[in-house]
C-alpha cells in the first residue's frame, strides 16, 4: 500500500516537536503586525505577541491563496504522490476553498497524484486533535482513503469549548457588540463559546468570574462526551499565554474523568489575533458539538 503524507496549517496550533516527530506538512496562514507579514521565515515569539496585544497591538490575518497552496502542495509530490490535507474550518476562513482549488489543478496536471482536502470545520487544537487521530490511523496501517473517510465521518464529533478573558477581542471580530463588551467586562462576565457544526464560532453561555468559566468548560465536556467518553484517551488544551489556567483545566479533567494523557500548547498568533490573550480552550470527542 502506497504511503501518504498528512498536511495541515498553522491554525492547528500543534507543537513544533509533534509536527517534526510525525512528519506533518504545515501551510502558513500569515498574520500582519504594523504592516509586516509574519508566520513564515519571519516569526514573532508567542509571548511577545500576546504582550504586545495586551499593550494595544491590533494584528490582522490573511488566508492562504490558491497560488501559494499549489506551490506548497506540489513541493511534496517528489516525496509522496498521495496527500491528505486537513484544512482550517471553512466557516472561519477561505483557506480550505483555495487549497481545494489548488489540489484540483495539481491533479489535472498530474493524474498520477491523489490529493484529498478535508474541511475539518475545526480550529486551533481542535484541528490539531483531528490531525492527531489521522496520524494514529496512518500508523495503524490505514490507507489514505480509509483515513480520510474516518475524518469526514467524525469531524463533527470534535468538540471545541472555550472561554476568553477579554471581550473586546471578540468585539473586534464582530462576535459581540461594543455595549456587551463594556458591560460584560465591568460585570466580570466571561463568555462560553464553541465551534458549531458549520465551523463557525458561536457563544453558548456566560458565567461570572474567571475560575467559574474554566470550571464550566469541564462541565460542558461531561455533558457532551456521551458515548464517546471511552474514546477520549488523549485530551488537547490550548491557551493564549495563560499556562496556569490551562493546567488548572487539565487538573479538573484528570480528577473528574481519570484521563492522564494531555497535549497542552499555546494558541498561535493566527487564531490568537481573534481570541486574544487569556483564552483557554478544551478539545475532546463527543456525541455532538
Amino acid at each position: 500500500m502506497e504511503d501518504f503524507k498528512i498536511i495541515t496549517d498553522t491554525t492547528a496550533d500543534l507543537p513544533e516537536s509533534y509536527i517534526r516527530d510525525n512528519g506533518i506538512g504545515v501551510m502558513v496562514l500569515p498574520y500582519i503586525v504594523d504592516g509586516v507579514s509574519y508566520g513564515g521565515e519571519r516569526k514573532m515569539e508567542v509571548k511577545e505577541f500576546y504582550d504586545r496585544m495586551r499593550g494595544g497591538m491590533m494584528p490582522t490575518t490573511s488566508q492562504v491563496n490558491p497560488e501559494t497552496a499549489k506551490e506548497y502542495l506540489s513541493g511534496f509530490l517528489q516525496e509522496c504522490r498521495q496527500l491528505l490535507v486537513l484544512s482550517f474550518s471553512s466557516g472561519l476562513s477561505g483557506t480550505c476553498g483555495n487549497v481545494s482549488l489548488a489540489a484540483r489543478e495539481i491533479m489535472e496536471e498530474r493524474p498520477d497524484c491523489r490529493i484529498i482536502v478535508a474541511d475539518t470545520l475545526c480550529a486551533s487544537l481542535g484541528e490539531g486533535l483531528l490531525v492527531h487521530k489521522a496520524v494514529q490511523l496512518k500508523k495503524a496501517g490505514k490507507s489514505l482513503e480509509e483515513t480520510a473517510q474516518w475524518v469526514e465521518a467524525h469531524k463533527e464529533n470534535l468538540v471545541h469549548v472555550f472561554t476568553v478573558d477579554d471581550l473586546f477581542h471578540l468585539h473586534r471580530g464582530g462576535r459581540v457588540s461594543k455595549a456587551t463588551a463594556i458591560v460584560g467586562t465591568l460585570a466580570g462576565i466571561k463568555p462560553l463559546l464553541h465551534v458549531d457544526e458549520e465551523g463557525h464560532l458561536t457563544a453558548v453561555g456566560k458565567v461570572r468570574g474567571r475560575k467559574k468559566s474554566l470550571q464550566s468548560l469541564v462541565d460542558m465536556m461531561e455533558k457532551q462526551m456521551g458515548s464517546f467518553r471511552d474514546q477520549n484517551d488523549c485530551v488537547f488544551i490550548s491557551h493564549g499565554d495563560c499556562t496556569e489556567d490551562a493546567e488548572y483545566v487539565r487538573q479538573l479533567v484528570q480528577e473528574r474523568f481519570g484521563i492522564t494523557d494531555f497535549l497542552i500548547n499555546e494558541i498561535g498568533p493566527t487564531i490568537g489575533t481573534h481570541s486574544g490573550p487569556g483564552t483557554v480552550a478544551l478539545f475532546f470527542l463527543g456525541e455532538t458539538r
